[in-house]
Parts: structure tokens; sequence; C-alpha cells
């Protein structure tokens, strides 16, 4: 699946409120009609992600011409995933597959037989040529304390977070 999804918006979709610049605010991923909208939300006006949303994240609203923060080189996120898979960090390496495979650098393996157990995902890398088995994670785990700073700060470097 390739997701398309827009920039954040400069304002509220409750309120319709502009953010002010470094404004914290929160992005949920809402499934309507077949395809994922986004919508962005005051942090005084969020109460929760809306009942159909498949994901939520906070962010800080940048200016233009603000040198905002850059992502991680692939490679670097490679490399942070690989020496993940003996560590037992399985929530922040299922979050990091997640995030290679929407840069596309990993891509699901459809045979069931390599992997039959039902929360493992069989992921290809072309890039460096082998496979990675990920155990997939629940909401929970994944919204425990922690996960999401180490994600962020795994992603991205100058000042995100």
């Amino acid at each position: 699946m390739d997701l398309k999804l827009h920039r954040p918006q400069a304002a509220c979709a409750r309120t319709g409120r502009t953010f002010a610049a470094g404004e914290e605010f929160y992005s949920a991923l809402v499934r309507s009609s077949g395809v994922l909208d986004r919508l962005d939300v005051a942090a005084e006006a969020w109460d929760g992600p809306p009942p159909d949303a498949i994901a939520w994240w906070r962010s800080r609203h940048s200016t233009a011409g603000e040198a905002g923060p850059t992502l991680a080189p692939v490679d670097v996120l490679l490399d942070a995933f690989e020496s993940l898979e003996e560590g037992g960090d399985d929530p922040l390496r299922y979050l990091l597959a997640l995030e290679l495979m929407r840069r596309r650098m990993l891509r699901i393996v459809d045979d069931r037989r390599e992997s039959p157990e039902a929360d493992v995902l069989v992921l290809s890398c072309r890039k460096r040529g082998r496979e990675y088995r990920v155990r997939t994670v629940g909401r929970a785990e994944v919204a425990a304390d922690g996960v999401e700073g180490r994600l962020v700060s795994l992603l991205w470097s100058g000042g995100a977070a």
C-alpha cells in the first residue's frame, strides 16, 4: 500500500485557528470512504484520536524558512533496525520496520510458509539482500512510555521531539 499524505495544515481542523510557530499539535490518520485523511488538531482541542483513526502522533508547527529537523538516512535506520534484532525492544523495532516499509526499504514477503506464526512479519530488504522477522506488537506496547521518544530520536535530527 502506498500512502499519500499531505503536509501538516496551517490551521486546526476542529477550531479553524491558525497554528503559531513552534505550537504543539496532534495529527491523526482517519480512514474515510476508502482513503486516508490527515487531521491536524491544536493541542488544546485534542481530546484523543477519533474512533476511526488508524494512527496519531504529536508534532510542532514550523514556519516558512525555518530549518527544521532532518530525517535520518536510510542506511542509519537499517543499521539501527538490525541492531535491535536481538535486543528485545520489539515495539521500537516494529515501528522502525513500518517506517522502513514506508520508505520502501523493506517489503512484506507474502509467503506465509516462511513464518507460520500469526504475530511475525517476514520482511525483505533488497538493498541489504536479506530477510528479517519482526514480531508485530499491539497498540498498548507501542503506546508504552518512552517508545515514541526513542523512535523520534532515531528518525530525526536537529531539534525534533
